[in-house]
């Protein structure tokens, strides 16, 4: 049965999304609201420049972000529309770091040690009087600016002083409110699951983001280089942490996928930050291990009529394809290097292949946008090996110039888990 989606983006990060959809004969409709970014997706997906008069047409409406979408999401909800999408508070859970983490602690979830500042000199005084590792977080949309995230290494905290007096120089007029969290080493893993307005949708997702540019995880931190996953039923991380917001979440009628970083070692679960929407290239890679059709999944996601999703067995990876000037904000060097720039099939074949900052002319795939976010290349199989020699395969066949991209997303998965087996977090409670 088909049915209509409208998709309202602030940047048009729900592009590929919509294009999956629009491709299982759903008719869809797509709003961009950057002036400058209009033109992603154009080609792939039917667009239109208000989405305000489109929604009696709509029999779903989907918003991709935060930063003021959850208020248009409950208003539209409010109204009777059948939206995926946030709330004021859900925004906030992710916009503002000590409003989710001081929710955590709410709800009975041990959180990180950290602490709030509004000034470089104030932390650094801190810093001096309270020696250790420290991780640097901004908050607000300044934490949109992956490269700003810093990591100390230094047990005495001489490079996060270090840091911090330069952010002093730089970025005092960008960065407003940033936390201090005390550096915990473990494993990085994220659990995260579809919320349909009253229950977890069941399997949840258990994710591995790679943030770094460089394999072997060096370089600056990105919005995302790539990204290992897989589907489970509930398991303890799942149960001693989004679990518990499970009451809140229905209280405020939340409709959509919802994720919560977390450090864990031997001594326990420590949320890091949640992500109150589509993860991005995840939600792209998650399609990938669908065995529900995608448009019938959100269809009935959004009128709350499922609390399953079929699946498939086994292991997703994405790979993000990229060019000049990722991460860096930089358009001169886009306009140089990568603007127009073509994406070559060498065979005809695009399984496992999503789109992000690209348009469709003449039949030929061209980056547009200003990030260098140019596509997502998959692969899934029963074992993560067999997911990732898949999707290394396939981008033997692409050709971009200027392309880059990590050659080792997926190598750390034996010892990660390895590690979480030991500790028992991979098991129900």
């Amino acid at each position: 049965m088909q049915h209509k989606f409208l998709f309202i983006s602030i940047d048009g990060l729900v592009c590929d999304l919509a294009w999956h959809i629009h491709k299982e004969g759903h008719e869809v409709k797509l709003f961009i609201e950057n002036e400058s970014l209009k033109d992603i997706g154009d080609g792939f997906v039917p667009k239109t420049d208000s989405w305000e008069k489109e929604v009696d047409w709509a029999d779903v409406i989907i918003f991709d972000d935060v930063l003021g979408q959850g208020a248009r999401a409950q208003e539209l909800r409010k109204a009777g529309k059948a939206v995926i999408g946030g709330t004021p508070y859900t925004d906030m859970l992710e916009d503002d770091r000590t409003f989710g983490q001081e929710e955590l602690k709410r709800y009975g979830i041990s959180i990180t040690p950290y602490k709030e500042f509004h000034h470089f000199s104030d932390a650094i005084e801190y810093v001096k009087e309270n020696p250790a590792a420290y991780v640097i977080k901004p908050s607000g949309e300044a934490q949109n600016i992956k490269r700003l995230l810093f990591v100390g290494e230094e047990e005495d905290g001489k490079d996060v002083l270090q840091v911090l007096e330069a952010y002093k120089r730089i970025w005092t007029e960008k960065i407003k409110v940033f936390q201090l969290q005390k550096r915990i080493k473990g494993v990085e893993v994220a659990v995260g699951a579809f919320f349909n307005g009253k229950e977890f949708i069941t399997p949840i997702n258990i994710n591995f983001e790679h943030k770094k540019l460089l394999p072997g995880n060096l370089g600056p931190s990105t919005g995302e280089m790539g990204t290992t996953m897989y589907w489970s039923e509930p398991n303890k991380i799942f149960n001693a942490t989004l679990a518990k917001m499970t009451p809140k979440l229905k209280e405020e009628g939340y409709v959509g996928y919802i994720d919560l970083n977390c450090i864990v070692n031997g001594n326990g679960i420590y949320p890091l930050e949640f992500t109150s929407r589509f993860g991005y290239p995840s939600i792209s890679i998650q399609i990938e291990g669908f065995n529900t059709p995608v448009g019938q999944f959100f269809y009935e996601l959004a009128r709350g009529e499922t609390n399953k999703l079929k699946v498939k067995k086994g292991f997703q990876i994405g790979i993000r394809l990229l060019v000049p000037p990722y991460p860096f904000d930089d358009k001169d060097t886009f306009n140089t290097y990568s603007k127009d720039a073509l994406v070559i099939f060498q065979k005809p074949v695009k399984e496992g292949v999503h789109i992000e900052d690209v348009k469709l002319k003449n039949d030929q795939w061209i980056i547009t946008g200003s990030s260098g976010v140019a596509i997502i290349v998959c692969g899934a199989g029963t074992t993560m090996k067999q997911a990732q020699s898949q999707a290394y395969n396939r981008i033997k066949n692409i050709l971009i110039p200027n392309m880059y991209y990590r050659t080792d997303i997926g190598d750390r998965w034996l010892e990660d888990s390895d590690r979480l087996h030991t500790w028992g977090y991979l098991r129900g409670n």
